[in-house]
């Protein structure tokens, strides 16, 4: 990686790990049990953070030699997915969110790996082409 890219790979960092830990603390708990539009957008919202710090963890900690597989991105999305419809098929069943939070644990922490994974993922595969091209 070139000098130049690893200040704004750290300030890019640090400013998605803020906007994550903010819009979880603040935004997600305020409008997920009553608004269920503004808790998808803050989920959301939070979500695209998260996966930008794995991002930039990704790049600022490959070495690549040769260009990577994006095996870990597969299996980041196939995670993401089978959580989000295991989570949903929990609500169709009519288990709630609200009062029981027990079995929503596995399918949101499977949806919190599988967003690791893919930023991961795609920040050292990036790393790697930049290499490549230089």
């Amino acid at each position: 990686m070139s000098g130049d890219q690893r200040p704004l790979l750290v300030v890019l960092l640090g400013s998605a790990l803020l906007v994550t830990v903010a819009v979880h603390v603040s935004l997600v708990p305020r409008y997920v049990p009553n608004e269920p539009l503004s808790g998808g957008l803050a989920l959301v919202a939070g979500w695209v953070s998260y996966t930008l710090v794995f991002y930039s963890i990704g790049r600022l900690r490959a070495d690549p030699q040769e260009l990577p597989t994006m095996r870990f991105a597969d299996i980041g999305i196939a995670l993401f997915l089978i959580s989000l419809l295991l989570a949903l098929a929990l609500d169709a069943v009519g288990v709630p969110l609200e009062s029981i939070v027990g079995p929503y644990v596995l399918p949101a922490s499977g949806v919190y790996a599988g967003l690791a994974l893919i930023g991961w993922s795609i920040g050292h595969r990036t790393a790697a082409i930049n290499e490549i091209v230089r």
